[in-house]
């Protein structure tokens, strides 16, 4: 089924949440710990950062860090929002086949590839922020879960779109992508094939 002119009617979200606005010596260190944070996973990857590494270089507190984020996921995922922001505009808004225009098939396809890329290149932020329920279900990161399964209804696929949404979902995750790739030796490209594969049985074709 085409779904050209068909507008997904979902918005683009940010990933972290935004509240009010924030007093000058708050925003500062907020600023100071977002900029240690890139600074130190760029040195030594994401996974040998740890949240007292990051307050040390910032120069202020650990409580500091966590009044401000919540928890290390919720500093990785702000880490992320640019990134994601961009993703979100392409799929929701961007040029066929990821954007509208394309068939929904079309769509799904090309979403899952261009996921999967997102995903090897910010593994180690997401597998942070997928081992917080709080942050890993939240609004924003739920969006893909809601697009999948938009294109799935668009696509004329029967049965429960949920379950079938968050199967599709689940190939996407960080760390099953990782293992895939480093412990089963597959490639990012069999990997995709893969995750077409499923999404053209669910749809029919």
């Amino acid at each position: 089924m085409s779904v050209s002119g068909n507008v997904n009617r979902l918005t683009t979200l940010p990933v972290s949440e935004s509240g009010p606005p924030e007093r000058g010596d708050a925003a500062r260190n907020r600023a100071l710990l977002l900029d240690a944070a890139r600074r130190l996973i760029d040195e030594r990857g994401a996974e040998a950062v740890t949240t007292d590494d990051i307050a040390t270089a910032a120069g202020v507190g650990k409580g500091t860090l966590f009044r401000r984020f919540g928890s290390r996921a919720g500093l990785m995922i702000v880490l992320l929002d640019e990134d994601e922001k961009t993703q979100q505009q392409a799929f929701l808004f961007g040029p066929p086949p990821l954007g509208p225009g394309a068939p929904a098939l079309d769509r799904l396809l090309a979403y899952g590839r261009e996921r999967l890329k997102f995903v090897d290149v910010h593994r180690a932020l997401l597998s942070d922020v997928g081992r917080d329920p709080q942050m890993r279900f939240n609004a924003p990161m739920m969006l893909h879960h809601s697009h999948i399964r938009f294109l799935l209804k668009s696509a004329d696929t029967t049965g429960d779109l949920d379950a079938q949404a968050t199967a599709l979902h689940a190939l996407l995750d960080a760390d099953y992508v990782h293992h895939e790739i480093a412990d089963r030796g597959r490639t990012l490209d069999q990997v995709g094939d893969a995750w077409e594969t499923v999404a053209r049985k669910l749809c029919g074709t």
